[in-house]
């Protein structure tokens, strides 16, 4: 059954239980932070890509917008009107475009290479207006954050991309298989016959990993090295405390990835 022509009922349904996964598992790492204060450790964005990438882009979206907006309400006990501004329109369009550009070609290539572009895209979104927001709506930053906004905003956005790529790109792969085998009739035909035995350990796949490793290691020694007075001058860190957490941020990011990477390229090699 194709996306097109299911019941309505159903598109509810998947959708739901979509909001409903991603909230429980959003809100089960909610209170772990990025050096910033703000920015929640969130690998339940896999949820949403895999019922983006099995259901289409609709459910994905809207799964993740609501899912997004329950767990931050939940977790702060009112409706959380800083992720109804940022997280819930950056949540949908990040979704949504990645059931799009699955739609038009299922591969594990086309996954990974969605995968990066729309973690991106949502990152962007959700982190330039959940700082903004809070900077000059609200006014709960300090003078310090609100002159610093866009350096943070930067900040949250390769903390959410370098925390949430390696659970997309490790999970989402087995648990599509999983899911289109144990429910095809409610996948479409070229998700049944296709099979991702073959592609999961391609060079692409752990390129996807290294390379923002790289990136994060690069920006971390140059954090560490660089000196302390001038970068809490130029407003970068607001403070020491979170220029410590940026070196250990991007330096232990970098690493992870890196190893991960190594991990996948060694076993690729050896098959």
């Amino acid at each position: 059954m194709s996306d097109k022509r299911r019941p309505l009922s159903l598109e509810v349904a998947l959708s739901a239980t979509c909001a409903v996964l991603y909230a429980m598992g959003s809100f089960a790492t909610a209170y772990v932070y990025s050096p910033w204060g703000s920015g929640q450790f969130r690998p339940a964005v896999v949820i949403p890509a895999v019922f983006a990438t099995l259901f289409g882009p609709l459910i994905g979206g809207l799964g993740a917008a609501v899912g997004t907006l329950v767990a931050d309400s939940a977790s702060h006990g009112q409706i959380y009107v800083r992720s109804l501004v940022s997280a819930v329109p950056g949540n949908f369009l990040g979704f949504y475009l990645f059931g799009w550009f699955m739609r038009r070609k299922f591969s594990l290539e086309n996954f990974i290479r969605t995968s990066q572009i729309t973690l991106i895209v949502s990152n962007v979104i959700v982190a330039f207006l959940y700082v903004y927001f809070r900077a000059f709506v609200d006014v709960s930053y300090p003078v310090a954050f609100r002159e610093g906004w866009v350096y943070i905003s930067l900040g949250l956005i390769a903390w959410w991309y370098v925390t949430m790529l390696p659970f997309v790109l490790l999970l989402g792969p087995p648990l599509i298989r999983s899911i289109a085998s144990a429910f095809p009739g409610l996948v479409s035909e070229e998700t049944r016959s296709s099979s991702w035995k073959g592609e999961a350990l391609k060079r692409s796949f752990f390129l996807a990993l290294i390379l923002p490793g790289l990136f994060m290691l690069l920006i971390g020694i140059l954090v560490t090295l660089a000196d302390p007075g001038q970068i809490l001058t130029l407003r970068l860190a607001p403070s020491a405390l979170i220029l410590a957490g940026m070196q250990v941020m991007f330096v232990g990011s970098g690493i992870v990835l890196l190893v991960l990477g190594t991990a996948i390229y060694v076993t690729t090699k050896s098959k």
